[in-house]
């Protein structure tokens, strides 16, 4: 399966930010701590032009947290401030706004000099669709001021927020860019719910997912699931298919004539995986 998705309105989205990066000091550059890399738009270092940047693992409550601290580390290495945080909890959120100012503290010392009060750190908050941005925003701001949902597409357009006198924030709609050439992104991006499950099929999403569980994470997914053993040779796709119908069967999702509905056994893995009910699960490593 090919996934490519790069919607008129992103495009426009892609104009907006390049037009109000004059106006911008630092970068929130938003991530899904189960898929940094999977979740991080290869067109920002070219959009955003060597811009301060704070890279934001949201999401870190659902992700494998020694594999986040190995982002964290990778992320160090490249020059870049990373911070693992969880946006509806807002485990972690309080630790932004130091950071932005961290980041920009050459030029407030530099306006404090010149007898200039200096004024709030103005910083763009970007991401792909689905990865948490509204729900930041709102917990940055301390009211419902972006809208929110499970699913990607939700901020239509651009919006300053203020946030007391320290920062000002714009928030963008999500961006993702016009073909995923490691088609392992797309399954990544469609696992976690990146992107809309009209454009995908959900059983081989689900395949791809069950395959990367019995490798990595295979004890958490034999508990979920109340598995006995899983396949040794997982290079076989009839060995997969054959761990899909065991859950199917443990959850009773069987079609007339006894066997198991795979489309709906597919659902309910990428709905428990999205949840967290298998544990913390990180998708890619650094």
């Amino acid at each position: 399966m090919t996934i490519q998705w790069f919607p008129g309105h992103m495009t426009k989205a892609r104009r907006q930010i390049e037009e109000k990066l004059k106006l911008i000091d630092v970068v929130i550059e938003l991530l899904d701590a189960r898929i940094p890399m999977s979740s991080r738009n290869p067109m920002i270092d070219e959009i955003l032009k060597g811009k301060p940047r704070l890279v934001l693992l949201n999401k870190a409550d659902l992700a494998d947290p020694g594999v986040t601290a190995a982002w964290v580390a990778y992320f160090k290495e490249r020059g870049l401030d990373a911070l693992p945080i969880d946006a509806v909890s807002g485990n972690q959120v309080r630790e932004i706004a130091p950071r932005c100012k961290e980041l920009f503290k050459d030029k407030i010392a530099t306006q404090i000099r010149k007898g200039i009060n200096p004024r709030a750190v103005r910083a763009l908050i970007v991401g792909i669709p689905n990865v948490g941005k509204s729900t930041l925003t709102n917990r940055l701001a301390g009211k419902k001021i972006a809208a929110t949902g499970d699913r990607p597409g939700v901020t239509k357009g651009q919006q300053w927020i203020k946030m007391g006198t320290e920062m000002e924030l714009l928030d963008t709609p999500g961006i993702l860019w016009p073909k995923f050439e490691d088609q392992n992104v797309g399954m990544r991006l469609a696992a976690t719910g990146a992107i809309k499950e009209v454009l995908l099929n959900a059983d081989e999403i689900a395949f791809f997912t069950i395959r990367y569980l019995a490798e990595h994470y295979k004890g958490q997914l034999m508990e979920r699931f109340n598995m006995e053993s899983i396949p040794t040779d997982l290079s076989d796709p009839n060995e997969i298919v054959k761990i899909m119908e065991v859950i199917g069967r443990k959850r009773g999702i069987i079609q007339s004539g006894g066997r198991v509905d795979l489309d709906k056994t597919s659902m309910v893995i990428l709905r428990e995986l999205r949840a967290g009910k298998m544990g913390r699960i990180s998708l890619e490593a650094p």
